[in-house]
């Protein structure tokens, strides 16, 4: 091959990637606008150390903060569960940040690292202060729980009890796969997520969605309320995947630090949940704290709230109980 002939063909495969990258760049930005259209915030944007964090408020009474898992946002919570919880409490559902419509963290380490639930729960505590919250049950279900933990491990004597529901609490053998491991590494972030933003179809977002209920079904509607698009931008899933992807070193520095907590801990979770298993996390957690009360739903897998929210919304009440707030 002359190097004529090679510099054309390297030209034009480079025109190609190039065109496609454009094609998928556009493609990418538009959905991720219809997204941000079709599920705007439901609540005020609070901006504290720099960082805007959504936040979405009903009810009166006892303040009951709730934190959403990996590839949430407060849709999650709002598909019915708060509407039954406002009626005795006043919710307040939070955005994690760079999720949902709260920022980032910034990754310079002003404020810690992003990847850091202890993080995290500083910039969620700094947003709900700024409602008046003082002392609020703080519940925190699949990567919330650990953002739970650590907001009731910094700040102990503001908290006055936590429910950790399918928690991922505790350090887990091996790793998480292949999927995290491309989808927070640089080639991932920069040719991957972008693909998956501007071209995965409904029904692939659908399956999703079954997955994480799985064995249990999707309630009817669901998906249209929580809006799997919002959660499929490009930046959010570029978060996503580094926060879930870094989180086990934090998790392994906590758990060291359970058996001093002195605060209520509502513990529930199902016994057919095989994204955050119940043994590995919720028993193992229990046994390391003072203060626990474990509650195991047989049957039950990922998504307790949406399957079993009478169960969820007791321990809640135990919890309000337990910290003399009922």
């Amino acid at each position: 091959m002359t190097w004529p002939k090679l510099a054309l063909e390297l030209a034009l495969g480079a025109a190609l990637a190039g065109g496609l990258a454009v094609l998928t760049d556009r493609r990418a930005h538009r959905r991720e606008r219809a997204a941000e259209a079709d599920f705007p915030p439901t609540g005020p944007l609070i901006t504290v150390m720099g960082t805007r964090v959504h936040a979405h408020v009903q009810g009166q009474g006892p303040d009951l903060v709730l934190i959403h898992g990996a590839s949430g946002n407060t849709r999650d919570f709002t598909f019915g569960f708060v509407d039954r919880l406002a009626r005795a409490y006043r919710v307040i559902v939070l955005d994690r940040p760079g999720l949902g419509w709260s920022d980032p963290l910034p990754r310079d380490g002003r404020l810690g690292d992003p990847n850091d639930p202890a993080a995290q729960a500083r910039v969620l505590r700094a947003a709900v202060a700024d409602l008046g919250v003082t002392r609020p049950l703080v519940l925190g279900h699949s990567y919330g729980g650990a953002v739970a933990m650590a907001w009731g491990l910094a700040a102990p004597q503001e908290t006055a009890a936590l429910v950790i529901l399918a928690g991922a609490t505790m350090p887990w053998p091996g790793g998480l796969g292949a999927f995290y491991a491309v989808m927070s590494s640089a080639l991932g972030a920069r040719l991957v997520i972008p693909a998956v933003t501007a071209f995965a179809s409904h029904a692939r977002a659908d399956a999703v969605v079954a997955g994480i209920f799985a064995p249990d079904p999707v309630p009817a509607g669901y998906a249209a309320h929580v809006g799997p698009a919002l959660t499929m931008r490009r930046d959010t899933l570029r978060e996503n995947a580094r926060q879930v992807a870094g989180l086990k070193p934090f998790i392994q520095r906590m758990a060291r630090e359970y058996p001093g907590l002195q605060l209520p801990v509502e513990i529930l979770h199902g016994t057919a949940d095989s994204i955050v298993p119940a043994r590995i996390h919720a028993e193992a957690l229990a046994a390391l704290l003072p203060d626990a009360a474990l509650t195991l739903l047989p049957g039950v897998a990922h998504m307790p709230h949406h399957i079993a929210p009478d169960a969820v919304a007791a321990a809640i009440d135990r919890a309000a109980a337990r910290a003399g707030l009922r």
